[in-house]
């Protein structure tokens, strides 16, 4: 990784992308955390509810058994009846786990029918409550059916996405908050070095200026010794003019 140029203005933006980074960070591991937590839930809840279809398959069958024993052989009715319009729908809705759209599938009844009014009348002679309880029980098996495609639909759902959140986890982990604290570890000890050695020029230039400063004071201070010394060596009348004066001509 290329290096940015030690500069305050690089310190500052590399410093902006630590705090984003952490705290998309954050973020995502809650994310991941309430994904992991929804997967547990969704595990232990297809676990129990495919040892419950396991029994309600059971007693659905043996309906069949208990049904054909009372009313006959009336399959051949129930296929007679069958018409182009379903009398139960599967209808999809979508549940939001942590910005995942997981979809859930239910079961919706379509109403009165022309194949239901057909299938009611089925076990009239006889038979008729064995053959409504195998209704129910095989209605009850196609409720457990379609919530179990909903659960493993949404765990493999559900799944895919904290592989991707993990992975984004780790990377902001393990790689790109790593390489920016390296980053701005790096600006600031240049900026260090780069404030020790001005502090250094700065201290050696006063220095000299100080040392220059003395030098010239010394100097002006013999120019001034010198300057005294000659002025009281010279005689005040040595260069006083005697002509101007009446008193000293006359003294002459």
């Amino acid at each position: 990784m290329s290096m940015p140029p030690p500069t305050r203005m690089a310190l500052g933006v590399f410093k902006g992308k630590h705090k984003g980074a952490k705290k998309g960070f954050e973020l995502l591991k809650k994310k991941a955390d309430a994904l992991k937590m929804r997967l547990q839930a969704m595990t232990k809840e297809i676990y129990n509810l495919k040892i419950l279809m396991s029994d309600q398959a059971t007693e659905a069958y043996f309906s069949v058994t208990e049904a054909g024993y009372a009313a006959g052989d009336f399959k051949h009715k129930v296929f007679d009846a069958i018409d182009s319009n379903a009398e139960v729908v599967v209808a999809a809705e979508v549940e939001n786990v942590a910005g995942v759209k997981l979809p859930v599938f239910s079961t919706v009844d379509a109403g009165e029918g022309k194949a239901k009014d057909e299938k009611s009348s089925i076990g009239l002679a006889a038979g008729g409550k064995a053959v409504e309880k195998c209704g129910k029980k095989f209605k009850i098996f196609l409720d457990a059916m379609v919530k179990l495609a909903s659960l493993q639909t949404s765990f493999l759902t559900l799944d895919e996405a904290l592989k991707v959140t993990n992975r984004r986890v780790n990377a902001l982990e393990n790689v790109t908050l790593p390489r920016i604290t390296h980053v701005i570890e790096y600006i600031k000890k240049e900026l260090d070095e780069m404030e020790r050695e001005e502090f250094t020029r700065v201290k050696k230039l006063k220095e000299k200026k100080e040392a220059a400063l003395q030098e010239k004071k010394k100097a002006l201070a013999v120019a001034g010794i010198k300057e005294q010394s000659s002025f009281a060596s010279k005689n005040t009348l040595d260069e006083y003019d005697t002509s101007a004066d009446p008193e000293l001509v006359n003294w002459d």
